[in-house]
């Protein structure tokens, strides 16, 4: 069974040949990887066993994008880059909405119909869109790149006491994703992606009643828009933490595939068992813990007891929980791999 036919078997909630694999990587440890495939391929988690391959556009591009100190993205944040033991990441040190509201009239987004943007996915329709499941994403979507242009602290405050200034900053940077994700889906890509962080480990970083009021309804009209522009085009959507809460209402709205189950904030196979059958699992391998500090056989162990209590009756795509770290041995992201291939195989 082809990569694509596999991806899409799972999502309609029939068991394919095996489970699907996806993983993604930091930078560092995406370097070692290609350090020891070549550079041949084009997509290096297809060298390694990925049945997806993803390209992104907008503000999650903005992650890792200079090696300077500090740089400001296309969205006109300040980012820092910040280093330890093994490799960096980036956190934003200056909002560009920070302050005085006024500026938000004067703010634009950047373009979403500049064709370079696509260029990446161009390629990777060429080489990989026969035979493999491709996904166009622009996650930090709404929710989150508002607070990226915002500051967390003063919009936590504006989702509270500044409802119109909220609509309007909601309404200005939903236009980026709307757009962008329409290009892909015009492209020929199988797969849609958005994502917001609308949770924490503990549970929800704002209440229900917040997110239906301001989130609910604008991922039900994109999810809609989408979805009259392609009917069989798949929408998935990512939130670290422990959002169940709204988990029954996004499939309401027509969510096809939720990412990425973090088991330390939520335990995947109670999400299966409660929502199995009208979504599909995608993530759910330990990041935390089990990838950066455990051995190779409990990363084969953990591989196993994913797809035994996710993967029956389909809907269930085996990855990690985010990127596989630059603390985490190369060892063990083939462990990964190899466990999926061992324990990911349906009788037939």
């Amino acid at each position: 069974m082809r990569p694509k036919e596999r991806v899409r078997t799972a999502i309609e909630h029939r068991e394919p040949d095996r489970v699907p694999i996806f993983a993604t990587y930091t930078p560092e440890t995406e370097a070692a990887l290609r350090g020891r495939i070549g550079g041949e391929e084009l997509d290096a988690g297809v060298a390694l066993g990925n049945d997806i391959v993803k390209d992104c556009v907008g503000l999650e591009m903005s992650y890792y994008l200079s090696d300077e100190p500090t740089y400001v993205c296309p969205f006109g944040i300040t980012w820092k880059n910040v280093y330890n033991y093994s490799g960096h990441y980036t956190e934003i040190v200056g909002p560009p909405l920070a302050g005085d509201e006024d500026k938000l009239e004067r703010y634009r987004i950047p373009d979403p119909t500049d064709p370079a943007l696509y260029r990446p996915m161009e390629r990777i329709l060429d080489r990989y869109g026969k035979d493999y499941w491709i996904v166009g994403s622009c996650q930090c979507s709404i929710f989150e790149a508002s607070w990226y242009l915002r500051g967390l602290d003063q919009f936590l405050v504006d989702l509270a006491l500044n409802p119109d200034y909220v609509n309007a900053l909601m309404d200005k940077v939903m236009e980026f994703p709307r757009q962008a994700l329409k290009k892909y889906i015009e492209m020929g890509v199988d797969m849609v992606w958005m994502g917001d962080d609308v949770s924490t480990q503990a549970g929800m970083m704002i209440s229900p009643d917040m997110w239906r009021d301001y989130l609910k309804p604008r991922y039900a009209t994109l999810f809609r828009e989408f979805k009259e522009l392609d009917p069989d085009i798949k929408i998935a959507y990512h939130s670290c933490g422990n959002c169940e809460a709204i988990i029954p209402e996004m499939i309401e709205i027509g969510l096809d595939v939720l990412n990425p189950i973090q088991p330390m904030a939520i335990d995947p196979l109670t999400v299966k068992r409660n929502y199995g059958d009208r979504l599909t699992l995608f993530g759910a391998m330990d990041v935390q813990r089990v990838m950066p500090f455990g051995s190779p056989a409990e990363v084969e162990a953990e591989v196993r007891r994913l797809v035994e209590g996710c993967g029956k009756g389909g809907g269930f795509i085996l990855a990690g929980a985010h990127h596989f770290q630059s603390d985490t041995d190369l060892a063990k992201v083939d462990a990964f791999y190899a466990a999926g291939a061992k324990y990911g195989r349906y009788a037939k």
